[in-house]
Order: C-alpha cells, then structure tokens, then sequence
C-alpha cells in the first residue's frame, strides 16, 4: 500500500468507527425511557454521513491498493 490508500483505509477506519458510534447513540435515543428528553445531535444524518464516507474512503483505498498504485 502506498501512502494515499494508506490515508484513505484510516479515515475510512475513522469514519466507519463515528457511523458505528451513530448507530448506537441512534439505537439509544430511539428506546429512551423519557420520549421528551431529545439531544440536539441528529445521530441518524451523522450515521448516514459517516457510513457513506467510510464506504467511498474504503473501496477507493482498496482499488488503489489492488492497481497497485
């Protein structure tokens, strides 16, 4: 691997890690126990957003490494 597919297979690593963590914190708002009680954060749009550029980051990384280049 050189070091651009390097770079993408971490922020894909990073990227994949926050969608993971969106998901949870996702699940967790969805079965609180007090439906009033909402954060301000949109986890479902983070999940979404992070999950598409941990995707993008990773097949791009490994084409990359499979051309060799």
């Amino acid at each position: 691997m050189d070091d651009f597919s390097s770079w993408l297979a971490m922020i894909a690593a990073a990227a994949l890690a926050l969608a993971g963590f969106a998901w949870w914190r996702d699940h967790r708002r969805r079965h609180r126990s007090e439906p009033d009680a909402v954060g301000p954060v949109p986890w479902t749009s983070v999940f979404f957003f992070a999950m598409l550029v941990g995707v993008v980051s990773l097949s791009t990384a490994v084409k990359l490494w499979l051309a060799g280049g």
